[in-house]
């Protein structure tokens, strides 16, 4: 009777190892099918997102040429109305004298930032393919404030390394995921909000808190600060503050 049913029960527990090996294949399979569906939608995100910097540069850039075509266009017209005064010794200014107020100012390739928090400038390198602007922060904590989430941190560059360092503390705005180019991981990093001074400009500005402490200057306005209300001159520095 034994010996009838030993070939059963070994059948019975091949059976079951059949099932249970087929299981655990099917649960890696969607695993790793949701893995790859997971990846390929972060690559979407990113190509969209590169896609809608590119618009926005794009943008930017028909903006400044409609704006130079103006001033161009001015400036012919202005040779002309001048041609016949009698005064035609003092040569003509390269740009307008007086832009109207909707007109931009110019900012040079770097330019002085004034932190109202702190009540000191540095030097901002000024840069229209960056979306965000961005702050050298280190020591950076963060905390909780009313129920809001808040950072500290300090901003140094090499003229302010010894000096007394002075912590900013600001409420986090939101959270943007920035890619490195010598990794494929993403970082996650905090953006606030600052009252800044560029010349006669004083406008509250988003900065995303990055380590800048390999770049030269300490502190980068992108196309978001400039946007509708500067143009940039490549050829120029300091244009509208003076490098002390």
């Amino acid at each position: 009777m034994y010996k009838r049913l030993a070939p059963l029960v070994a059948i019975g527990l091949l059976s079951g190892c059949s099932t249970v090996n087929h299981q655990e294949l099917h649960q890696n399979t969607l695993t790793a099918i949701e893995q790859s569906e997971q990846r390929i939608e972060n690559r979407l995100t990113n190509l969209d997102l590169q896609l809608s910097n590119q618009t926005d540069y794009i943008d930017s850039l028909e903006s400044e040429i409609i704006v130079l075509t103006e001033k161009l266009e001015a400036l012919e017209n202005q040779q002309m109305d001048g041609s016949d005064s009698a005064d035609q010794s003092k040569p003509l200014p390269a740009i307008i004298a007086v832009p109207s107020i909707s007109s931009p100012v110019v900012l040079g390739s770097v330019e002085k930032v004034e932190i109202d928090m702190l009540n000191r400038s540095f030097d901002a390198r000024v840069d229209t393919g960056a979306v965000t602007s961005s702050l050298n922060a280190v020591d950076v904590q963060a905390f909780e404030r009313d129920g809001k989430q808040w950072v500290k941190f300090h901003l140094v560059d090499d003229k302010a390394k010894q000096q007394e360092k002075r912590w900013i503390e600001a409420p986090v705005v939101r959270h943007v995921k920035i890619r490195q180019s010598t990794s494929d991981k993403m970082e996650r990093r905090a953006v606030i909000e600052l009252w800044i001074r560029v010349g006669k400009i004083h406008e509250k500005a988003q900065f995303t808190l990055a380590d800048r402490s390999q770049m030269t200057h300490p502190i980068l306005l992108g196309r978001e600060f400039i946007k509708d209300i500067a143009l940039v001159d490549v050829s120029q520095q300091y244009i509208l503050s003076s490098n002390k």
